[in-house]
Parts: structure tokens; sequence; C-alpha cells
């Protein structure tokens, strides 16, 4: 008895160093807005002479027309094409000659873009980001020339991949009304049919500063960069039409969905996907630690119960999908060799049943507790997820110091809190499941 209060009182004093340390390594920043609407974020570290120019698009596959879908997607890969100062398929050598790299990413809910260059190169990033902004090549040669490359991605990355289609099956059946109902590739015959005047109407609406965050970070003079950004930016027109966000609720999902995808695979699967709520809210915070409770490690209730003692699962895992509007946590287990696929939802079930019936104990919450802290501190140490973490806190929430201060949000998560939203969410009445069986075995 003696030895588990030294260990619970250990554990409580590596917490408060934890919480001191990410106190300390506060993230400083300056934010402010250019008359167009650009909102603008400036973050100095000059511990390493390189800078992170980057922009965020508040814009994904939630803003497409439902008969237009991959358009978000699409446009990541088109802003490379080039623009009316930069030649076609140029983009990405201006970085790499300079010493750089460069990348992009869409969601369903933004589109990111982002430069790491030596520091004294930073006039180059605002140049390319600004040039991406204000007139991208969106004619007819770069949309046919885009249209094949994201038609074969499709093919190579969901279609042909086992268990490829695994998000898509799932949010449509999830999802019948809100745009989460598909997936951010999108379909290929939207984009086939799309014609050019509709990708020019796309990129007017949603590429343009109202729209966008840009984040500097890294060795940067602040007010040198401020004279920069003004003079690539500021004269950057602000977009003449209403951005289109979509205002859509989800109804309740009403009772379990239950569907067979035969595929080609040569193992089962099998998918949970519960209905849960947006990030940034109370419980969205606590079924991320119920998430991490049941499959984050080896240590975790899923893989210590159904993979090491009773060995029914291959693999297992959960998660919570970070979207800003309501969306999904979704589990998956690939079944051991002779395990039915029934016998192992069942086992499934019988864990979150756990959760749902007991609080978990104060050493193993102390241990969540420290898992996130360190993950909140890791997630800032590079430079370039710093940027993004701005910026991202900034386009969801209007709160850009979040960076700081999403933790605590975390740490305010309680034992009872986590068995209220097993109960709440973890429900037969709000899940899709889903078996992948190989084709074989389709009658």
């Amino acid at each position: 008895m003696k030895n588990r209060f030294l260990l619970l009182a250990l554990s409580l004093f590596l917490a408060g160093v934890g919480a001191t340390q990410a106190q300390s390594n506060k993230i400083s920043f300056e934010e402010y807005d250019l008359d167009n609407g650009l909102h603008v974020i400036l973050h100095q570290d000059k511990s390493t002479p390189i800078v992170t120019v980057s922009v965020m698009y508040h814009v994904g596959s939630k803003n497409e027309n439902p008969d237009r879908t991959g358009f978000a997607h699409f446009f990541e890969h088109l802003m490379f094409e080039g623009t009316e100062n930069i030649p076609r398929g140029e983009y990405s050598n201006f970085v790499e000659r300079a010493g750089g790299t460069l990348n992009a990413n869409t969601s369903n809910d933004r589109t990111y873009y982002y430069e790491i260059l030596p520091s004294n190169q930073l006039e180059l990033g605002l140049w390319l980001e600004s040039e991406r902004m204000l007139h991208a090549k969106v004619d007819s040669i770069g949309i046919q020339t885009q249209k094949k490359v994201v038609i074969e991605e499709k093919k190579q990355t969901v279609d042909s991949r086992p268990y490829g289609t695994l998000l898509q099956e799932t949010m449509s059946r999830a999802f019948k009304e809100h745009p989460y109902r598909w997936t951010v590739i999108g379909d290929p015959d939207h984009i086939r049919a799309a014609k050019d005047e509709e990708f020019q109407q796309f990129y007017k609406e949603f590429y343009v500063p109202n729209n966008a965050a840009l984040v500097i970070a890294g060795d940067i003079e602040i007010s040198e960069t401020k004279e920069l950004i003004s003079k690539y930016f500021a004269d950057i027109p602000k977009g003449k039409k209403d951005i289109y966000r979509p205002t859509i609720v989800e109804p309740a999902l009403g009772g379990e969905v239950r569907d067979t995808i035969f595929d080609n695979v040569q193992l089962p699967l099998i998918v949970q996907a519960y209905r849960t709520p947006a990030m940034g809210t109370k419980d969205y915070y606590a079924l991320d630690m119920l998430s991490t409770l049941l499959s984050g490690g080896q240590s975790s209730r899923f893989y210590k119960s159904l993979v090491d003692e009773q060995q029914k699962a291959l693999q297992i895992g959960s998660f919570a999908l970070p979207f800003h509007h309501p969306s999904v946590a979704l589990a998956y287990a690939l079944p051991n060799m002779g395990t039915d696929c029934a016998d192992l939802e069942a086992a499934i079930d019988a864990e979150v049943a756990k959760v749902r019936d007991e609080l978990i104990s104060e050493r193993e919450f102390q241990k969540l507790r420290n898992q996130f802290e360190n993950s909140f501190v890791k997630s800032n140490v590079k430079l370039a997820s710093r940027a993004e973490n701005l910026a991202t806190n900034y386009t969801y929430f209007g709160n850009t110091n979040l960076v700081n201060t999403e933790l605590d949000k975390y740490l305010a998560v309680t034992r009872e809190d986590i068995k209220r939203v097993a109960n709440k969410y973890l429900v037969e009445d709000n899940r899709v499941v889903l078996y992948y069986l190989p084709k074989s075995q389709q009658n």
C-alpha cells in the first residue's frame, strides 16, 4: 500500500513538472489583419536560420457542391501549376534552388500550403505565396493536367489499396446530409465533368486574402517582415463573393448502421465508427483521451486485452477524427487467425462497456494526462509544426493562443468525464459497423 501511494505521489509530481515545462515553453506571436482581410501571424525563433512561410485557406471538402466533390483537393495540386509570373511547372523549382522544401495538404475543413526556407529567402517565400493567392494559373492546360493527376491518385491510394475505401464507406453511412459524407479526394466523375469556369469560380471565391491566414515563423525581424508582407499582400483585392460556410446540422444517426464490404483483401477488418462532437468542445477532449486510453500504444486496454491476453486481434486501434464540425471516432481491428469477426467485435464491445460502467483508475488516468502533456509539448517542437498549429487555431476557432492553452482543456477532463462521454457516444444506436471481407467470401 505504501509503495502504491509513493508511485501516485511521484506521478503527480512529474505531472506538475510537465505542466511547468509546458508553461515555460510558451510560444510568443504577434497577429494583425491587413485591410483586405488577410490575417497575419508572426512568430520569431532565432535558434536556427530558417523560416516557415505558410498560408492556410479556410476551404476544404465540406465547402464543395455535392455534385462537384474533390475541388479543394484538386486545387491543392493545381496551385503548384504556376502563375502569371511563374512559368508552368517552375513553382517548386524556385524553392528547391533556394535550398528549401515545400508541400501542401487538404482536409475536410482547410487547405494548407507552406515553404521551409533559409531565413535569407523569406522574401522569396512571400512572393511565391502572394503569386499563388493573386493570380494562380487556373487555365485549361493546368486543369486538364491536374484532372489526370488526381483521378490517378484516387486509383492508386483508394481504389487499389487494401481497405483504401475505409473512410469513404464509413463517412457515407455516418452522414446523410452534412458534407462530411464525402471524402477529401472526391468523386472522379465530378472532376471529369467540371468545366473550366467552375474551377475558376471556386478559386475566386475561396483563395482570397479574407479567407486566409498567413503565418511566418522562424528567424525573422518583425518590423522588416511586416514591411515585406505589406509589399506582397496588401494590394491583393479582397474576395467579392460571400464565402460559403455550410451550416447543416446532421440529425441523429437513429440506430446502428451495419454493412459488409467485399474488397481485394486477404484479412477481414472490423470498423466501428461512432458519431462524436466537433473539435474544441469539452466532449471532444474527453473522447480524445478515451481513444488514447483504449488504443494508445501497447499498454492500452485494447492491445493488452485483445492482442496480448485473448489473442483475438492481430492489430487494433482507435482515434477521434479532428474535424471542425461534429464527426466520428473510429475503431478498427484485424482478427487473428481462427478468430471469427463476431467474436472479436464482441470482445471490443466488452472493453468499451468497461469504460461505460466503471471509472478508470487514478493511476491509469494520471498516465493519460502524462501522455497528453508529452504529446502537447512535442507537437510544438518543430518550427513547421508550430506554424501549422498557429494557423489551425486561428482558422478553426479564432483563437491563435490555443497553441499555448489547449493543454489546459485536456487537463480539465476528469475521470467522470471519460465515463460520461463513453455512455453518451459509444453506444450501438450511434455507430456504423463495417466488416471488410475478402471478395472470395462473397456469394
